[in-house]
Order: structure tokens, then sequence, then C-alpha cells
């Protein structure tokens, strides 16, 4: 998110403080507010509305090249002007600008997941760590965390685009100045780690698997604020052949304030065009993708302030009222969004998504002009003893003696002590009670000690066996022998209760497996011997189905032995297509039957864990049940239950 630096106190209505040092006094930077305007819209409306713009990301590296442009101008500015910059007074301006309005959105979003409880509280104390030491983004990356990822809701994740610009404030005024110098010099070195940052995260994505590592990082993400800095050293007179001498000059010059709207536009309307069609986990994006989208943003910025026509344009007054705003939007509307899922009642679907959007949408934009009016504003016009006097001030005044106002200063003052004190035990609190593992991650838990158990204890009864082999007795098969699983961490949180519905049931389940894992795994244990005539696969949580695969599968099972396919019950864009592709498949063999997990988990969501997935001791049991359905179903199965019986009987091999 951009740090919206300024250098001098001014009313509301201006759009931009900072002015370019190549810009007369007098003359605002038109056109940046609007294009904070944009940049926020996309952002809010990737996250409230996930539908609508698969590359609203792109927000975020939009701020990243309006950040490095005011901040590295301001820098070279103060240099230039009194000879000599203080990095101390740099931190202390940002840390004034930043900190006021992130101090509210970290105490109160906390107090509130402390009352409500659960899975957003896991890992808190360590995010919080992370947001007050600027590091959010690496913390995160420790932690295994996905900012591509729905699984669970982290309350401060918009917090890493903050960190990595902090620490861009930390590292760049000492490169840009104490080690470099000369006008040529600078701009070759921004070149250069423009480049090695971009083709770093070239370079470290990996197609297929999560982007976060390369989304988060401060060494492969800092190319759109190293762009914007070029783009303000660019800006600024290198000498006298930079102001043009020549008799064509003036003509030239006429001829770029003509086209530099339309250059101006194009930019625009290719962040918009990105915004829509550029995908999150496609390698296009982070290979050549935001790089370019960051090149069009300098493009707009340089079309902003170089020429009003064109930064009047974008300076709308919408669009300027959201830019003015938009650090606090960006700050609010996350935490929000996180808290508004877990209480509001307007359950799943595209219409569910939007009623959530929208109250979240509605909550954030208050709180952001809250912010700007009552905190930011004069925080930054007055600084923070500043605004603290003007409040003693106005407080002192309305209690002269003899006035009504004397007791509703006081008692408001003692309302705002009071709520401060609560929202700081509330956010200690939260950190106090953390969980330490998620419920899905303690369901999965239970499951590897259900498996674990059931290893030792068929290692006993295999000896059992073979004694009463030697002996001569006949030991008789239990309900599950003849069943061989092999599923993703939803059968291995059901796997205690698989056990107890199909004793001596074989199960191979594990988290994140899709069924692209199950011709390979279940290929070995026929090569080892172990692979049963039932053979059943619970893999359509974790991604898409491919035919390919499951024709795969009935190879390697081959025409002897039957098939049952679980199908998939998940918040997720490819659940639909994953349960569609199993039904008909499914109904195109007579030897496989679709054990149908979704519609009988659906009137029961209360029993999965709190990411709505993963299934507990009673969702583990309609898991067991729903399977014990299906292999009713199979050919080759007698009936395991009297007609109109309400329970499941065991399940009979011929």
């Amino acid at each position: 998110m951009t740090s919206l630096p300024r250098t001098a106190p001014r009313s509301p209505a201006t759009a931009v403080a900072v002015r370019h040092p190549d810009v007369p006094a007098g003359r605002r930077l038109s056109g940046l507010d609007g294009l904070r305007g944009i940049a926020v819209i996309l952002v809010v409306v990737y996250h409230l509305f996930p539908p609508v713009l698969q590359g609203g990301f792109i927000g975020v590296d939009i701020f990243f090249v309006i950040s490095g442009f005011l901040i590295t101008g301001l820098i070279v500015a103060e240099h230039d002007r009194t000879g000599r910059f203080s990095p101390r007074r740099f931190w202390l301006r940002r840390a004034r600008r930043l900190v006021p309005a992130l101090v509210p959105v970290v105490l109160v979003a906390c107090t509130a997941a402390w009352l409500l409880g659960g899975d957003v509280l896991v890992g808190l104390g360590w995010k919080l760590l992370g947001a007050a030491t600027f590091s959010y983004n690496w913390v995160s990356m420790a932690a295994n965390t996905s900012y591509f990822g729905s699984g669970q809701p982290e309350l401060l994740r918009n917090l890493w685009s903050l960190a990595v610009e902090e620490q861009f404030y930390l590292l760049w005024p000492l490169l840009l100045l104490l080690r470099v110098r000369r006008p040529g010099p600078r701009l070759g070195l921004v070149a250069a780690l423009t480049l090695a940052s971009a083709a770093w995260m070239g370079v470290g994505f990996s197609p297929g698997s999560d982007p976060t590592r390369v989304y988060y990082g401060s060494d492969t993400h800092s190319f759109g604020l190293l762009i914007g800095a070029g783009l303000a050293l660019l800006l600024r007179p290198l000498g006298p052949a930079a102001s043009g001498g020549t008799a064509a000059a003036p003509a030239a010059r006429r001829t770029l304030t003509m086209i530099r709207p339309w250059w101006g536009a194009t930019a625009v309307a290719g962040l918009i065009a990105a915004a829509i069609w550029l995908p999150a986990d496609a390698a296009a994006t982070y290979r050549g993708g935001l790089l370019l989208v960051s090149a069009l943003t300098a493009v707009a910025i340089w079309a902003g302030v170089a020429g009003d026509r064109f930064g009047r344009m974008l300076d709308t007054a919408p669009l300027r009222y959201l830019g003015e705003r938009s650090y606090g939007l960006y700050l609010w509307h996350w935490p929000l969004l996180v808290l508004v899922q877990l209480v509001a009642p307007f359950g799943r679907g595209p219409a569910s998504v939007a009623a959530t959007g929208l109250l979240t949408l509605v909550l954030a934009v208050a709180a952001a002009a809250t912010s700007y009016r009552w905190l930011e504003m004069p925080i930054r016009r007055q600084g923070l003893r500043g605004a603290v006097g003007q409040l003693r001030a106005r407080v002192t005044r309305a209690s002269a003696p003899g006035t009504s106002r004397r007791y509703r200063s006081r008692a408001a003052l003692v309302l705002a002590a009071a709520v401060v004190l609560m929202l700081l035990v509330g956010t200690g609190a939260s950190v106090v009670t953390a969980p330490t593992v998620t419920t899905a991650q303690a369901e999965v838990l239970r499951g590897q000690q259900a498996l674990a158990q059931a290893a030792q204890a068929a290692q006993a009864q295999a000896a059992k066996d073979a004694a009463a082999q030697a002996a001569g007795v006949v030991t008789e098969s239990t309900r599950g022998s003849n069943i061989t699983a092999v599923g993703d961490s939803v059968m291995l949180a059901s796997a205690a209760e698989l056990q107890a519905e199909f004793p001596g049931i074989t199960i191979d389940a594990a988290v994140s497996r899709g069924m692209d894992a199950a011709p390979e795994i279940l290929a070995a244990q026929r090569a080892a011997g172990t692979l049963r005539p039932v053979v059943l696969l619970g893999l359509g949580t974790n991604g898409p189905v491919d035919q390919a695969d499951l024709a795969a599968v009935m190879r390697v099972i081959g025409p002897s032995r039957e098939l049952i396919v679980v199908n998939a019950f998940a918040d997720r864009d490819w659940t639909a297509g994953v349960n569609t592709e199993l039904a008909e498949f499914s109904a195109r063999r007579s030897q496989v039957v679709l054990a149908d997990w979704s519609a009988a988990i659906a009137p029961h969501v209360d029993v999965l864990a709190d990411d709505g997935i993963h299934p507990g001791p009673t969702g583990g049991a309609i898991y067991a049940d729903s399977v014990a359905v299906a292999l009713d179903r199979l050919p080759g199965a007698a009936p395991s239950r009297a007609p109109g019986a309400d329970t499941l009987q065991a399940f009979r091999v011929r």
C-alpha cells in the first residue's frame, strides 16, 4: 500500500501534498490521487468480490510505483535543496504517516478476533510482531501461509505490502544518497536493481505451486518501487541539455503535450485489462506481467504529473476522494472482511459473497473516512504532539466554569480512555489465548494419530493371524479387509470413523493431495500385492480432476476391482467441476460408484472445522456413512442393510 508521503501541512481539499521539484510552486502533482483511487478499487474488489476481477491484486503494484516515485522525489529534492539528507528525520516522518492509522486497525481487529475466537487467532502473536516491525511478509512466509489461499482466515494479511514498502524505505535512502550521487549512475543503479528483482521473481516462480514466496518477497517484488524511483529521477533536470534549446524543441513539446493524454489513457486501459484478465497463478504474471503493470503505472503517472489535462481526467471527485483515503481503506477492508465472514449469517454462494462484500465495503469506507478526518489529517498537519495539544486545548476551553460542555468533554475523555484500555486488553488477550493449531489442523492430527494406532494394531493382528493359520485355525475377515482407501486431508480427518465403520480398512491419506497422485500410489500397492478388491478414492478437495488421471486409475485397478470415488465439499472454485466430473465418470462405468459426501454433509456444516472443509468426529461419521451407502451400490456387494433400515450394517464380501 502506498505511504502517501507529505512534506507540509495542507488543506483536505488539495489532492496531493508532495510537490515534485520540476513542478512550479503552487502546482500539485495531478492525477496521483485518482490513480490511487483506481488502485484501491482494484484491490478491494479483488478481495471483497472475488469473481469480478481475477487480477485485481495488481492494485498493490500500482501503489508500489506511486510510492517509489514520491519517496524518491522527496529524498532527492531535500538533498538538492539543503545539501544534506537526514535518514532519521525521514524515517520518523514515515512512522508518523503510517503508524497512527495502523494502530487502531490492529487493536480493533485483534480485540474483535479475541471475542469471536477460533482459527482467526492462530499464530496471531507472530503476526502482531510482524506488523509492529514491518516484517509481516517474512513472518507470514515463515509460517507457510498463502496470500492466494482461503483456508485459514489470516486477520492481518494485507500488511505484507506495507512491510515491503517499509523495508524499501529503510534501505533506499542510504543506497541512493550515500553510495551513488551522480544522476547517470543513479539511473543505472535503479535499472539494474529493477531488472534483478523482476528476474528473481521469474526464476523463483514455479508453475503449479503457490506463488506467495515470490509475491511477498522484498527481493522479488521491489521492482515496482524501483520503477517509481527511476521515474522520479528521470523527471528531474539532468543538465542544460535536458531543457532543450533547439528550434525544434517547442514543436516537439507541443506534440508531446498533445499525445501525452493518449499515452496515459492507454496505460490506464492496460491496467484495467490486467485487473480483469491477469490470473494469480499463471507464469506470465510473474515472468513479466507484474513488471509490465508497473511500467504502465509509470506511464500513467508521467502523463498525469507532466500535463494537467490527463491529471484532471484522473482526479475526478469520486476517485480523488477514495485516493485521499486509500491508505485507511486498504488497512481496514481486509480485517473487516475476515471478521464479517466469521459473524455475518450470509452462508455460501454468489449472493452470499456479494452480501458479505457489500457489508464489508460499507464498514471499511466508514472506518477509513473516520480515520482520515479525525486521526490521519490532524497528526499529518501538526504531528502527534500538536494534535494532542490541540485536543487538550479544546477540552480546556470546553471545560470552563459555568459551561455544561465541561461534563460532556470529561465524559468523552473518560470514555475514550476506557475504549483504548479495552482494546489494549483485548489485543493482549488475543495473543495469550491464541491456539497453536487451527481446528482443521487438529482434526487432521486426530486422523494421523488414528492411522498410527491402526498400523500398530495391524502389526499385532498380523502376528496373531499368522499364529492362528499355523495352528490350522480359520480367521474371519473383517468388514474393511477388502478395501484400500487413498485420499486427501478430508479422508485423513475422517480416518478414525472410517476405521470404526470398516475394521481392517487400509488408509493412505495425506494433506494437499490431488487426484493426479492416485495412479502412482495405486500402482505401487498393486506391485506390492497389497491392492484390495475395492478401491476408495477421496481426492477432490485440492484441485480439478483430470480425465486422464481417472483413466490411469482405471488402468491400474483393472477390470477385476471395483472403485468408489468420493466427491468434494469445499468453498473452492473447482469444487463444482470436480463433483460434476466424478458424477459423470461414475455414471458411465458399472464398476464405479459415487459416494456423495457433498450432499451428505451440506445440511450439517456445523460439524466441520472452522475452514468449512474438514470434518470432526460427527462429520467423519457422516463421511463414513456416505462411503457405506456407496458400498451397498457396488455390483459385487450384497445388501448391507435390510430394506427400510435406518442404520448401516456390515458390508458382506462374496
